[in-house]
């Protein structure tokens, strides 16, 4: 249940801060008395999410918060990038921003410099009718996906998947449909075997509860090379045991597969002082938003703050998590890993651009010709 103070932030109003709480509220250096956040539909995970963890920030700190929804991919970046919301909080979008995917692949995106804050670790994986067989990514060869073209942060997901088995969408039999809960739905009219989910999807409810029954694709943590594949693939992705959502529990969880949403998001060039301070206010805080719902739990700093994520680490979120005891080799490795990655496509990019525009290409053209240099850059990678 949304607290009144949720409530009011739903109607995007600032959060008031009650006099009886002012006396116990602290303060810290470098954070910014008023906020923008960019978050996904009134409604949503993201946004409940995003009012807990603001609604506690003013209560600690009498930090105002407002929140910006929207409901499209463009939508909660743009605001982002011409820096009317000082923070973005995100799904996939950020890696196809920071990538030049998709609608990024134009000459008025390409790859954004961004980074990330911490992202709350979620599931997915392709969910299967029990009657199909499908337990394990290989037994989807030959198998009704259903696909929905216009779905991008769906299928970017799929695609690991797939690739742990050394299989593609060539390997299945897919069945369009024209949006996600159809593609869901279609599992319980038997017009299709599988398709890409997350595990709180509520129509998965009707699923577990039909006569087809359900069925997750299930990872196995332990094999190395799958995961490289999926990684290749898809490189923010990782093994995760879920126990939340259709057909799955404490007592039954099933190995898919990890991603962040959503995900802190900021400018690169965001003043280091601001992120340490906001990271330190989330920090500070979880205590009081903790019991929202189910799921905050996970956004504790030491499983919200590791990688793998869309993007790499802002230096003022690397600074809190040095002195929090949290960042070591390993992250600081991932971390050159993916900075590099963003530079080389943000160079690419800017060797590509003014050819492209110089050629006057057709949209389908440009994003051809951009796809086969930002690939040539990324082979150069490995």
């Amino acid at each position: 249940m949304l607290t009144r103070r949720l409530a009011l932030l739903a109607g995007l109003a600032p959060i008031a801060t009650p006099m009886v709480a002012r006396a116990q509220q602290r303060s810290i250096p470098g954070l910014a008395g008023t906020q923008v956040w960019s978050v996904y539909d009134v409604g949503s995970t993201g946004y409940v999410e995003a009012s807990a963890i603001a609604d506690a920030m003013g209560r600690a700190f009498g930090t105002r918060v407002r929140l910006q929804p929207s409901g499209t991919s463009i939508g909660r970046v743009l605001p982002l990038k011409q820096k009317r919301a000082s923070h973005g909080w995100l799904a996939n979008e950020l890696y196809f921003a920071v990538e030049g995917l998709y609608e990024y692949a134009t000459p008025e995106w390409g790859p954004q410099d961004f980074r990330t804050l911490m992202g709350r670790k979620n599931a997915f994986s392709v969910v299967a009718t029990k009657e199909s067989g499908i337990t394990k990514p290989e037994d989807l060869r030959g198998k009704r996906l259903a696909y929905v073209p216009a779905n991008s942060s769906v299928n970017i997901k799929i695609e690991p998947i797939l690739a742990f088995a050394g299989l593609t969408l060539n390997d299945v039999r897919v069945v369009q449909f024209p949006s996600y809960a159809a593609s869901l739905r279609a599992l319980i009219e038997g017009r299709a075997d599988c398709a890409g989910a997350a595990p709180n999807a509520a129509v998965l409810r009707e699923l577990e509860a039909s006569p087809r029954g359900i069925a997750w694709v299930q990872l196995d943590p332990t094999n190395r090379e799958g995961w490289a594949k999926a990684q290749r693939a898809v490189p923010f992705v990782e093994p995760f045991a879920e126990t939340v959502g259709a057909g799955l529990s404490e007592q039954n969880p099933a190995n898919v597969m990890g991603y962040r949403y959503p995900m802190i998001t900021v400018n690169a060039d965001a003043p280091d002082a601001e992120v340490y301070a906001l990271m330190k206010a989330i920090g500070e805080t979880f205590d009081l938003y903790k019991d929202v719902n189910p799921i905050m739990p996970r956004w504790a700093m030491n499983l919200a703050a590791t990688p793998p994520m869309d993007a790499a680490f802002h230096n003022g979120a690397i600074r809190y998590l040095r002195e929090a005891g949290i960042w070591n080799d390993t992250i600081g490795q991932w971390q050159d890993r993916t900075l590099g990655r963003q530079k080389a496509l943000q160079s690419a990019w800017a060797e590509f651009l003014p050819d492209a525009r110089g050629r006057n290409l057709s949209e389908a053209d440009f994003t051809a010709a951009w796809s086969e240099k930002r690939n040539a850059a990324i082979a150069r990678l490995s």
